[in-house]
């Protein structure tokens, strides 16, 4: 039987130390909270409230099970304290609240705990990037002799309610996008989990190399122009960005001209940006699950395969994505049926169909995992 099993229900307060998972995002899981008095005072700030609490005494008071707790912790990637006072009035609420959607039926208890690691994993990232970039950039002392963390304290105090207002505009606005898409979109219940999507995966070529070249800062400067450029393409011609993953990025469409466009779109642009390394970009078209924000699937797989056979500065697509953009009248079944439907159309005085996108076979090759597969190269039709 585990400690969380022996106190799973409530009951005694265990007279041992034993560790618990507590909100406290800590590299060494096994740490205890900090002391510092600027630490405390910050922490107090941040959240509102003092430390009141021990794990236990949490759950006790939320009135959920040390087990329950212990999950919904794990969710949240908070870390392992012990029994130490660390949590506040918040901790108890959060359970409480999360035990609560449970208890009523809105949620079920595998679901609640998505929740807590969804919400968890996302934040956690958002903190850490705000704390490393964001403040670590506004906090140099205005004056000599003042220490950052001098400066830091009232920053914060300034920036918390402001920033907090933000992040709940924007997940407010990111909910109703995705609930129309998935709502709207969805011909039945089960293609709200399983849906038909465009996949692409844009990726920079030579990236290893490049790590042994350039300096930290260097690398990291190119990282951040690098995802920032492709966040705004994707973003600005309809797509969503699903993940980054330092030098590529994967992304999604509900149709397969959007994601030809913004494919064509990223190689333009950073083909003349030369600090950036060369790229490829590959994308596959039908049925993707959707879990936590990623994507899943045969579809996804075949993306990142076709990006990786893909040439330099070139966008490789699957038979899927081709039929659907010759079926939507965005690209030519051949350019020789383009071209002789162009010259009846000026026989006859009419204009001939315009079309966004250019298609053509490359040879089938063998692709490791998914058989053999006939890509097609993407290109811009000239005007």
């Amino acid at each position: 039987m585990t400690v969380d099993d022996a106190n799973a229900g409530g009951g005694a307060e265990p007279a041992g130390p034993p560790t618990y998972p507590t909100p406290h995002h800590e590299v060494d899981h096994t740490a205890e909270p900090s002391d510092d008095p600027l630490a405390i005072r910050l922490e107090q700030l941040i959240l509102g409230a003092e430390r009141r609490y021990t794990p236990f005494q949490a759950a006790r008071t939320a009135g959920v099970s040390m087990e329950l707790a212990s999950r919904f912790w794990r969710a949240m990637g908070f870390a392992d304290i012990g029994q130490a006072k660390a949590l506040t009035e918040a901790d108890v609420l959060a359970l409480r609240r999360l035990a609560g959607l449970v208890e009523a039926g809105l949620l079920s208890e595998p679901m609640a705990v998505q929740v807590a690691r969804s919400t968890g994993q996302t934040t956690a990232r958002l903190a850490e990037w705000q704390i490393d970039s964001f403040l670590e950039g506004l906090t140099e002392p205005p004056e000599p002799g003042m220490t950052r963390t001098e400066v830091t304290y009232p920053l914060v105090e300034l920036l918390l309610p402001e920033l907090e207002e933000f992040l709940i505009y924007v997940w407010r606005r990111q909910l109703a996008a995705a609930t129309g898409r998935v709502l709207v979109q969805a011909a039945d219940d089960e293609e709200m989990v399983d849906r038909r999507l465009a996949v692409g995966f844009a990726d920079l070529v030579g990236f290893t190399r490049l790590t042994r070249r350039l300096e930290e800062e260097e690398l990291g400067e190119l990282v951040e122009a690098f995802e920032t450029t492709c966040a705004d393409l994707v973003a600005a011609h309809g797509g969503r960005l699903i993940k980054t993953l330092g030098d590529e990025v994967l992304y999604c469409a509900d149709d397969a001209g959007t994601a030809a466009e913004i494919a064509l779109r990223l190689i333009e642009t950073l083909s003349h940006d030369e600090t950036m390394p060369a790229l490829r970009v590959g994308i596959a078209f039908g049925t993707v699950t959707t879990r936590m924000g990623d994507v899943f699937g045969t579809t996804v797989n075949l993306a990142s395969r076709l990006t990786s056979i893909a040439p330099k500065d070139a966008v490789l697509v699957d038979g899927a994505l081709a039929e659907e953009l010759t079926r939507t009248g965005e690209a030519p079944a051949s350019e020789a049926e383009a071209a002789e439907e162009a010259t009846r159309a000026e026989k006859e005085g009419r204009p001939a169909a315009a079309y966004r996108f250019a298609l053509q076979p490359m040879w089938q090759r063998p692709v490791r995992g998914l058989g053999v597969v006939e890509p097609w190269l993407l290109s811009r039709r000239p005007t």
